[in-house]
């Protein structure tokens, strides 16, 4: 067999080596025999060196025009759009989910370059009238300075993209560290900002552990703000760490989202947004459909339609475009999955199919989990309450929209819901009584859309929102200009007395 390829880091503008002169294999989960390539073990002190480089590069980026800016984000997105197959193909490789999926993954980075590259021309501040004669007052937006970012492996290009277009924009430099499970696609996104026209040290890549390079970011002293999507038990870690050094942080949690079906839904409508909200990406979405809340009148009609469908679903490498469901994203994962699933069964939950592993044929080779249906779940079972990430969807009963609701937010997350039915007065008492950061009317959980806030509330996250403008909150600091033309001491509320 040929040599894996060998990848390199990208600090200063150049490909480099992690100093430790280790490296770590990079797999497809559909295939475990096909190494994408090697990526660099980092350490410490190649964060170090990219921080460095970051600093050195901030001055001069944040006085480049914030216009100038955006028209170097817009020429990425241009660049994604001409390498969106190739891209969306490394993905799927790399990470497993299905071809049309991966290039709707390359397609919202494309459209959050467009986004953001707008908002070079805008970063818009305030203007409010002075309560004294002959001064003047605004606000304006100020870069915060070197950006961690530590980004997941669900969306191996799109959720850099939402950290890493709104920081530059903004005027910040940026350091990421990739998920280990898919470097690759973080590699050609800078591959991609170099064509685009990015400086030397405004864009760096260091690839490694969690443990080891990501905590090296965050605690390192010169990154000034930390932008981090992952699980909610790191995400506590890295709010004290924060916390603790007075350092601006965003965190995307977890998320255990619900999609209730009333008896007066479209169930043909309902049963489509139910089997893509729980088995696209293979259920390993944050919004994933996690939870099946259904009105009693129409609850067995619809939970055997979704089981028959979800039994058809065919399984394989995500390269084959007949395939619909790819797998996970390593063995740890089916192992945690098969787990969660072990759980159900001993609390009680009723499973109507899958609950294991495929290792048929060439599924063997691979990582994939057969598409889980679990019947007669309460809300007090951990499957009702606790992230599965994995193909598996829970079966609730409700008697009415008020017991629906109440079962919805009987959890400690709260990112995602949805609602189908067809009364308008259902729809609104739902949008105003859920709990989450987004809410859907006859729509699945899953579909934000990035010129929209995409956050939740509870352990889904602190309280920041990524994409559209909402996301400059993280990423940029509040300045206030008075300007006094007056041409004398002025006291401000002692001569407003």
């Amino acid at each position: 067999m040929a040599e894996p390829v060998k990848f390199r880091n990208y600090v200063g503008g150049k490909w480099v080596d992690a100093g430790t002169g280790k490296t770590f294999p990079n797999r497809n989960p559909a295939d475990l025999d096909d190494v994408v390539g090697e990526f660099p073990a980092s350490a410490p002190e190649d964060v170090d060196r990219a921080v460095a480089a970051a600093k050195k590069a901030y001055d001069g980026w944040r006085r480049t025009p914030a216009p100038k800016r955006g028209e170097i984000v817009y020429r990425a997105g241009q660049v994604l759009l001409d390498r969106k197959e190739e891209i969306a193909r490394a993905m799927t490789r790399e990470m497993g989910k299905v071809l049309k999926e991966t290039r709707g993954d390359v397609q919202e980075g494309i459209d959050t370059a467009f986004v953001h590259a707008g908002e070079g021309r805008r970063l818009h501040g305030f203007t409010a009238p002075s309560e004294l004669p002959n001064k003047a007052g605004w606000a304006v937006r100020a870069p915060v300075g070197v950006a961690g970012l530590v980004t997941p492996w669900n969306f191996p290009l799109a959720i850099p993209t939402w950290k890493s277009f709104p920081a530059l924009v903004a005027g910040n430099t940026v350091v990421i560290k990739p998920a280990s499970d898919t470097p690759h696609c973080v590699n050609l996104l800078a591959e991609v900002l170099e064509k685009a026209g990015i400086p030397p040290g405004v864009f760096n890549v260091v690839h490694g552990g969690g443990g080891t390079v990501g905590t090296a970011i965050v605690k390192h002293p010169d990154t000034r703000v930390i932008s981090f999507t992952g699980s909610s038990e790191v995400g506590r870690g890295i709010a004290e760490t924060c916390g603790s050094m007075l350092k601006r942080v965003s965190l995307e949690l977890g998320g255990k989202n619900a999609q209730i079906v009333m008896d007066d839904a479209d169930l043909d409508l309902a049963l489509e947004g139910a089997l893509w909200g729980a088995f696209g990406t293979t259920g390993q979405r944050c919004t994933a459909t996690s939870r099946l809340i259904v009105h009693r009148r129409v609850k067995d009609e619809l939970v055997g339609r979704v089981l028959e469908r979800a039994k058809k679903l065919r399984l394989g490498s995500g390269l084959d475009e007949k395939n619909e469901v790819g797998p996970l994203i390593n063995k740890d994962q089916v192992g945690k999955v098969h787990e969660c699933v072990e759980i159900g069964k001993k609390e009680g939950a009723k499973l109507l199919c899958g609950g294991e592993p495929a290792s048929d044929g060439a599924l063997a080779k691979g990582c994939f989990y057969k598409p889980t249906i679990f019947d007669g779940v309460t809300p007090e079972m951990r499957v009702a309450r606790e992230e599965i990430f994995g193909p598996v969807l829970s079966v609730l009963t409700c008697k009415d929209l008020e017991d629906a609701v109440r079962i919805l937010n009987a959890t400690e997350y709260g990112l995602s819901s949805s609602i189908y039915t067809r009364d308008v007065n259902n729809a609104f008492y739902a949008m105003q009584e859920i709990e989450s950061g987004i809410v859907y009317v006859n729509a699945p959980t899953i579909g934000a859309e990035c010129h929209f806030p995409f956050g939740g509330v509870k352990r889904t996250g602190n309280g920041h929102r990524e994409g559209a403008h909402p996301i400059y909150d993280v990423f940029t600091e509040w300045k206030t200009v008075y300007v006094d033309y007056s041409g004398r001491l002025q006291k401000a509320q002692i001569d407003n007395q």
